[in-house]
């Protein structure tokens, strides 16, 4: 497969190579005729565009040329997606069909991508609009989930890559606007619905099964003589989760002398494995209205709602071994038999004797609910174009975390496990005792307790509003057609809170679990576990156990925190319509200010205070003004042939966590030297100069190639780092040193986020979009749309916090692949259509939650997802018009996801979610 995309690219490439060459010849053998009535380097007029674009196409293709037609026009460097018709975005989730395009890479959680990379920079650097507006997220940062986002109630996406002055919200690394359907925009009624059923090739376990389905529907109306319009669209999805993972224990460390007995000092050893069936289901519901009036041209009013609000609930079943000498102190204690270590000093597998596994249920239940608001009004007054627009949007996040530990008994009952590490598949450890019944399975005071739980909470909201008024340039200033100048407000405010504590045993003690919470068994057997119990985990919690969270606790105060922001942007911007020589030019030239104040406020928990008065407020912020200058220019050659060229200063902002003013504070009592650790609510955003050029050869809106270089230089960047001269002044005020200790210093380490130096990011796009009859008349209803991402940074970081799996060395940017492809094989012809998508990308370091909920560093294997459709259009002269029957699969290959640990022979995950097939229709009346 890897060889067929290569070869598919090359063709591609190559066929783009003769196009652009028959093109020319063409157009030059046509070239004294139209000297004729015409200069032979004229410019090809609208007209002549028009007629190219005169063919009417439907499906996949109607799509692309829509795409083709976003990026062709616009002044900045894009890249498009459009629907091939209403509801007809084929993917679950927004993510994936933003993955395809040139530039951008996916990240899968729990199977599905769901966050999204912009030319190799973590999904951070991004920033994520609804139709021009700037979205809230339900995740812990600013990056938005876009699996929260139903696919089937879009219009499209644009992702610009460079920005422009009155793009408000912009990313450092792009911005992708997600936009709805405007029903003034059509000329007729439009009903559409659809429906798929779902299976998921891993099968049923526990109490969830295989099966899923999606529904939507979309209903489209103008009324009062074209003056108001109504769009309205529903999507439903229910996705069954079941995966089997086998992970090890962070972090892998090198052994001293006589830690682990029977393996050699200097050794690579992890603590650690489990197996786990993971089994659930993801239900989401996702509503989408606007509401358009528009009396006159003079007055065009749009209304944007939507609403989406979805609940996960899954269970991992798993087996799990401790292999640091931690029983439960029962004898004799860990011991490694034939120990196998590689050439790398990798501990690969051996028998752990004396260990005493648990078989655990780990249940979590995820409800997230996103509303906006978006009331956009536009007013022409004479020469003058004036806009006005309000916004609101608001998210939450509740999570119910809890787990059940239980182990043989009567104890203690030491097992001796048989292990294999795999660096390509399911690491293996195969018992030597039985599991699978749950009348010996006893939920007791286990060496990991009984239980833990936790309820963690997000809450993010937004408000904006923006005015903005577009005029005519002064005659003196030819070469400008339109200057732009607008204001935008935004304040934002986000919190979190994660109560957590102890599960613990009720009044009867240990117990096993009775048979009416049995769910029945999963299957291990991919690790060579067999079978185990699966329960029901909230059920045994509530008959058994008693759970009382709290945010009191001395580790758990500096959990809870609240960021605000209010950003006021002001931006003047001029359109360049000139020609420079027989060579017309557009673009824009303009600049944004934008003013922020950011604070934040938090608990901290003071060990030197009196009893009853340890947990103490702390807020902090900081405001400052930064000058954004923009410049885009296309140059639009004969041939059709464009030369894009794009200067800006861009900026993303810190990530929220790390900007929590939430710190843990102690005073070393042998020294009086106070220390902490925590977020750092004065940070600077990230800022970069940047440079682009694109070059793009279009065949009218048919097919295009294009090059596009770019050259980022990070002014700044945010590093964990530990500064020793931190000021505790306020912090040490009231500290009363235990009898015979030193009074506290006044200075002292504090670890947390800081700007630092930056560097150097650069990248190579090639991408070509082609129907193949261009080439071969009876290649009609083919063709194949490829994308190469190279990508190169010369910044390396160091991140205290997450050292134990990325080394404690210097790493390269969280989220860059140093290669990204897309392939897109597609046919259509007379109703019917196929086509195969191939997403591929290089190993990355992924940023990924941890069990504290707190974000580590993983290296992530690269990844090869193949998705694959068919489906069938009835013609119009059919009494089945309007209807379409389709075919889907998706990660055909049974791709895993895999994460390690510096090198690939000390794994951490391996992660299988099966193929998904599903079979549908789709109706349009």
């Amino acid at each position: 497969m890897l060889q067929l995309r290569r070869n598919l690219l090359s063709v591609a490439l190559a066929s783009a190579t003769v196009l652009v060459a028959t093109d020319v010849q063409a157009q030059s053998a046509e070239a004294p005729a139209a000297a004729q009535d015409a200069p032979q380097d004229a410019p090809a007029t609208a007209e002549d565009a028009t007629t190219l674009d005169n063919v009417v196409v439907t499906g996949i293709r109607a799509g692309i040329e829509s795409a083709i037609s976003t990026k062709k026009e616009s002044t900045s460097i894009v890249e498009a997606i459009s629907a091939e018709d209403i509801g007809k975005l084929p993917d679950i989730s927004i993510a994936e069909s933003l993955a395809r395009l040139p530039g951008l890479s996916a990240q899968r959680v729990a199977g599905r991508a769901q966050v999204v990379s912009v030319r190799g920079l973590s999904p951070d650097f991004a920033t994520t609009l609804l139709n021009g507006r700037e979205m809230v997220s339900t995740g812990d940062n600013r990056s938005v989930e876009f699996d929260q986002y139903p696919s089937e109630l879009f219009n499209g996406v644009t992702v610009y890559k460079t920005p422009d002055a009155s793009l408000v919200g912009q990313g450092l690394s792009g911005t992708i606007d997600m936009r709805s359907v405007r029903p003034l925009e059509y000329d007729e009624p439009v009903i559409a619905v659809g429906g798929r059923i779902q299976r998921n090739s891993l099968g049923s376990a526990a109490n969830a099964d295989e099966d899923g389905n999606r529904i939507n529907a979309s209903y489209i109306d103008q009324f009062a003589d074209g003056t108001f319009g109504l769009s309205i669209g529903y999507s439903h999805t229910e996705l069954p989760i079941q995966e089997n993972q086998v992970g090890l224990y962070e972090p892998w460390q090198q052994l001293g002398d006589g830690w682990r007995p029977g393996v050699d000092a200097g050794t690579w050893y992890s603590d650690g494995i489990k197996a786990l069936r993971r089994t659930g289901r993801a239900e989401r519901d996702g509503i989408m209205a606007t509401l358009q009036f528009r009396p006159s041209n003079a007055w065009n009013s749009t209304l944007d709602l939507f609403h989406s609000e979805a609940e996960q609930v899954d269970t991992a079943n798993q087996f799990e071994v401790n292999l640091g000498n931690y029983n439960g102190g029962y004898a004799p204690g860990l011991s490694i038999d034939n120990p196998q270590v590689n050439g790398n000093g990798t501990f690969t597998g051996g028998t752990a004797n004396g260990v005493y596994p648990l078989v655990r249920g780990m249940y979590n239940k995820r409800e997230d609910e996103i509303d906006a608001f978006g009331w956009n009004n536009e007013f022409s007054l004479g020469m003058v174009q004036l806009v006005a627009d309000v916004s609101y949007s608001k998210a939450t996040r509740d999570e119910l975390n809890l787990e059940n530990n239980t182990q043989l008994a009567p104890m203690p009952q030491l097992d001796s496990i048989d292990l294999g590490y795999s660096d390509d598949g399911f690491s293996q450890l195969v018992p030597g005792l039985d599991y699978s019944d749950p009348g010996t399975l006893f939920l007791t005071n286990t060496i990991y307790g009984s239980g833990y739980g936790k309820t963690p909470s997000v809450e993010d909201e937004l408000r904006g509003a923006r005015i903005s008024a577009l005029f005519p340039a002064p005659e003196a200033l030819g070469w400008l057609s339109d200057i732009e100048a607008g204001l935008n407000y935004a304040d934002r405010e986000k919190s979190k809170r994660q109560p957590e504590g102890n599960i613990l045993l009720g009044a009867q003690g240990d117990t096993t679990i009775a048979q009416d919470l049995q769910y029945g068994w999963v299957d291990l057997g991919f690790a060579g576990i067999g079978d185990i119990p699966a329960w029901n985990v909230p059920g045994a919690v509530a008959r058994y156990m008693v759970f009382n969270p709290t945010e009191d606790a001395s580790y758990l105060v500096s959990k809870a925190w609240t960021v605000n922001e209010t950003i006021s942007t002001g931006y003047l911007q001029a359109d360049i319509n000139t020609q420079w020589g027989s060579v017309p030019v557009r673009g824009n030239i303009g600049v944004q200010v934008q003013h922020t104040d950011q604070s934040s406020n938090a608990n901290y928990w003071d060990a030197t205070q009196p009893a009853g008065s340890n947990v103490q407020p702390y807020e902090d912020g900081k405001t400052y003004t930064d000058v954004l200058p923009s410049l885009n220019l296309a140059f639009e050659f004969t041939h059709d042939q464009t030369l894009r060229v794009a200067l800006a200063r861009q900026l993303a902002r810190a990530r929220v966590d790390q900007m929590r003013a939430s710190l843990e504070f102690g005073v070393d009592t042998s020294t009086g030297r106070p220390g902490a650790s925590g977020g750092n609510p004065q940070l600077d955003p990230w800022k970069a100069n940047a440079f682009d050029i694109s070059y793009e050869k279009y065949f009218g809106s048919r097919a295009y190639v294009a090059a596009a270089y770019f050259y980022k230089d990070l002014r700044s960047y945010i590093y964990t780092q530990t500064r020793d001269d931190y000021d505790f002044t306020n912090f040490v005020a009231d500290y009363v040193p235990p009898p015979g200790s030193p009074p506290a210093q006044t200075t002292g380490n504090f670890t947390a986020p800081y700007n630092g130096s930056g560097g150097t990011l650069q990248g190579l796009e090639l991408t070509a979009s082609l129907p193949l009859d261009l080439l071969w008349a009876p290649l009609e209803g083919f063709g194949v749309i490829a994308s190469a991402s190279f990508n190169d940074s010369n910044i390396r970081i160091r991140d205290p916090e997450s050292a134990s799996s990325v080394g404690s060395g210097d790493i390269s940017l969280p989220g860059l692949s140093d290669e990204v492809y897309n392939l897109t094989a597609y046919f259509e012809r007379n109703g019917f259509e196929a086509r195969v998508s191939q997403r591929k990308r290089s190993d990355f370091i992924g940023e990924i939650g941890n069990f504290a909920g707190n974000r580590t560093l993983r290296y992530v294997e690269g990844e090869d997802i193949i998705d694959a459709q068919v489906s069938y259009s009835f013609p119009e002269s059919s009494s089945l018009a309007g209807l379409s029957l389709l075919l889907q699969a998706q990660n055909l290959t049974d791709s895993a996801y895999r994460t390690y640990a510096e090198s690939k022979d000390r794994p951490l995950e391996h992660i299988e979610w099966g193929r998904t097939y599903l079979v549908g229709l789709n109706v349009k009346f």
